[in-house]
């Protein structure tokens, strides 16, 4: 079966972005100051998703609370003097999907207009973002604790490891002697093409030495997570995730996410640096733009000038080329009276340069060196 790559998408009436399009690519990386709009690409992609798996997409109407995101009602979602919201999505070798939505201010459901017509469409099980290539990822992930949820269904069934990551210990006690999909996400040092070993060396790019182990307990139907780490020769005893740092389980899911992707997948993260050092958080934007290089279409909202120096780099160095990589930066609206948001997109060259900096784009640094100089 082959699979599609989502090339564009135009959301029009929908939170602050009035008509805003976005010609996307393999990387896109979504910023923006607090307030203006950010997430709300990611949210577009959310509530068709959660849409789909409801069966209202396409015969009922948009559905604005669900297991992804929960909005409210038309009146918290539809920008001000609109009377619908539309979207346009085009995927590779598919004809435009054009989607419009009535207002129906009070309804956490937004009837599908009836002039739509999705009789040309093709079959939305070729689509990454309505079939079992998909995983997000909320910015709201699993904190440390001794043990974790299983999932059978989630993992196998569904090929997710949770919107929070919940399942990521099962699937890597139930997967972690898989092959990797993506060759290029094999680590330099790693001795085999497994998941658990290629999990172990990234992750001790982070945090040094570290091995995890993640082993099912079938009396509780849970699954315990341990950290330990080599010294020399040996490796020390387990260490219960709550006794090692925040950073290490947070990001476990967004590296085994990562790692475990393959060609034709469509993969959203919300805020995959968190918590990490700033050498940690650059990694996270290498092993973004190597998955994206290799096809794992990617969708990342951040605020890190460490993980956007990672992609930058991994653009000089060729890992990724320049066309894989879109930066789309939303900003207040100042001309508009409202509170609407605009899109600015730098465009990035073979040697990572940015081709300008709009204020508030990741400036914060230099910003503050200024006045210390």
């Amino acid at each position: 079966m082959r699979f599609q790559v989502l090339e564009f998408i135009r959301i029009q009436g929908f939170k602050t972005l009035r008509d805003a399009s976005f010609p996307l690519t393999t990387l896109n990386i979504v910023t923006g100051l607090n307030g203006t709009g950010k997430s709300t690409l990611i949210q577009t992609l959310l509530l068709l998703r959660q849409s789909y798996e409801r069966n209202t997409l396409f015969g009922k109407g948009l559905l604005l609370k669900g297991e992804y995101v929960a909005l409210g009602t038309g009146l918290d979602v539809t920008a001000k003097k609109s009377d619908s919201l539309k979207f346009i999505l085009k995927w590779s070798e598919q004809k435009p999907l054009h989607l419009c939505f009535k207002y129906a201010p009070q309804s956490d459901l937004q009837p599908l207009e009836e002039s739509i017509s999705l009789g040309e469409y093709r079959s939305p099980e070729t689509i990454s973002l309505f079939n079992k290539k998909f995983q997000y990822l909320s910015a709201d992930r699993v904190s440390p604790k001794p043990s974790y949820e299983a999932s059978g269904y989630s993992i196998y069934d569904l090929n997710s490891l949770g919107n929070h990551g919940e399942y990521t210990a099962h699937f890597i006690a139930e997967s972690g002697q898989k092959s990797l999909a993506v060759s290029a996400l094999h680590h330099p040092e790693a001795t085999s093409s497994t998941l658990l070993e290629n999990l172990d060396r990234w992750m001790a790019e982070i945090s040094p030495g570290l091995r995890i182990h993640a082993s099912m307990q079938p009396a509780t139907d849970s699954v315990s997570l341990g950290y330990a780490f080599d010294q020399g020769k040996e490796t020390t005893a387990d260490f219960k995730p709550q006794n090692v740092g925040f950073g290490i389980t947070y990001v476990l899911p967004v590296i085994t996410a990562i790692l475990r992707a393959q060609p034709g997948d469509m993969l959203i993260i919300e805020n995959p640096e968190s918590h990490l050092h700033p050498a940690g958080q650059a990694l996270v934007g290498k092993l973004c733009a190597i998955a994206a290089k290799s096809g794992v279409q990617m969708f990342i909202e951040t605020q890190s000038d460490h993980f956007l120096n990672g992609v930058r780099v991994a653009v000089k160095d060729k890992i990724v080329e320049p066309e894989d990589v879109k930066f789309f930066f939303l900003e207040r609206d100042k001309g508009s009276a409202a509170h609407a948001s605009t899109v600015i997109s730098p465009e990035i060259d073979s040697n990572g340069r940015m081709s300008c900096w709009p204020d508030g784009f990741f400036d914060e640094w230099d910003r503050q060196l200024e006045k210390l100089l």
